[in-house]
């Protein structure tokens, strides 16, 4: 009896926890979902520019599922300025491919794809009746690389993303524990029943528990850098920018959704939404083989510019201006979140 008591309370209290049923049941549906259309996406044709060659291997290459613009002259910049995989010039029977590698997985592939498609039409019965196409195939490709090199592997371009990552993780979850526990025992409660301002609180939350991310921020930059030797091309100076000013969206986040949170496992019901998609939409997994509107959802999230702004730094040796976009959309997304946290405190006193 007293333990079909007990378990008749747990059953009562799960019903009463709406929060804690979806999260049992819809969070899991809605994760699973949201990776099905990630990993089901479209696969995206390599796109290659060519300059000098000939028309039969322009064919083979579309053939072999290549995007191919042709070009009648290029610069060291068109790849990058066109965002091209690569650019095939051929001059004198000589043929370089430039590899723009900014994901390496996807450069190998392009790479063992021209590198097939000439040795097979260099084989093929029509080559071998026509001498003069046959000289023009040449035996090596030269191969150059716009970012990193031939030893450049996809943790170089993943890992600036994961620094960011962590930061935003952690920071999230410290202050918006930390903020919970204020309310839990009474502390908020007190200060607001005092003339101070809503604004006033949350400038003081953000500072104070900003002094202890911006110590956490650090030492995870420098650590990864120096310990842990990830690839770093541009300025330190920009990587520690770029965190701290995530590390405040996540800050003033966390703050944000603590004030719907009774309990620190309600707090953690908000990671599986909140953190999680985060991941996703980092730029871990291409972004172009999604579907529009995934696209669209992307660009709604801190980490999708968080993870451009690093990935440009560290990986591509990107300039302040050159990643202003993404660090102007982390600014807005500070600035709205401090915002909705001076609006949120409306539920615990009306000033």
């Amino acid at each position: 009896m007293r333990i079909t008591a007990l378990i008749k309370r747990i059953c009562q209290q799960m019903l009463r926890d709406k929060r804690t049923l979806a999260l049992m049941f819809v969070a899991p549906l809605l994760i699973l979902t949201l990776m099905y259309f990630l990993f089901n996406g479209n696969t995206v044709e390599p796109k290659l520019g060519v300059v000098g060659v000939d028309s039969s291997l322009v064919k083979a290459f579309k053939d072999a599922d290549i995007k191919v613009k042709e070009y009648e002259t290029v610069t060291k910049d068109t790849v990058v300025d066109d965002d091209l995989n690569g650019l095939l010039q051929q001059e004198d029977g000589t043929m370089e491919l430039t590899l723009q590698n900014d994901d390496p997985s996807s450069a190998k592939g392009l790479q063992a794809k021209v590198n097939q498609t000439v040795s097979a039409l260099a084989q093929a019965k029509l080559i071998q009746q026509n001498p003069a196409i046959a000289g023009m195939m040449p035996k090596k490709i030269e191969t150059n690389y716009v970012y990193g090199n031939k030893d450049t592997v996809f943790f170089d371009v993943l890992s600036p993303i994961l620094v960011g990552f962590f930061v935003f993780f952690f920071v999230f979850i410290i202050s918006g524990i930390g903020l919970l526990r204020e309310r839990t025992t009474g502390t908020l409660e007190r200060l607001l029943s005092t003339p101070i301002q809503r604004g006033e609180i949350v400038t003081a939350y953000l500072i104070g528990y900003g002094m202890f991310a911006v110590i956490q921020t650090v030492i995870v930059v420098f650590y990864s850098i120096t310990v842990l030797d990830i690839v770093l091309v541009g300025s330190i100076w920009n990587v520690l920018l770029i965190n701290l000013l995530l590390a405040l969206v996540a800050l003033s986040l966390g703050i944000l959704l603590s004030t719907f949170a009774a309990s620190e496992f309600q707090m953690m019901q908000f990671i599986p939404i909140a953190v999680i998609p985060q991941i996703f939409f980092a730029g871990i997994f291409p972004l172009e083989g999604m579907a529009n509107w995934l696209q669209v959802i992307a660009k709604v999230f801190p980490m999708y510019y968080a993870g451009d702004a690093l990935r440009g730094v560290m990986y591509k040796g990107y300039s302040v201006s050159e990643i202003s976009g993404d660090l102007m959309a982390l600014v807005v997304f500070a600035a709205l979140f401090i915002l909705l946290n001076i609006f949120s405190l409306k539920k615990y006193r009306t000033l």
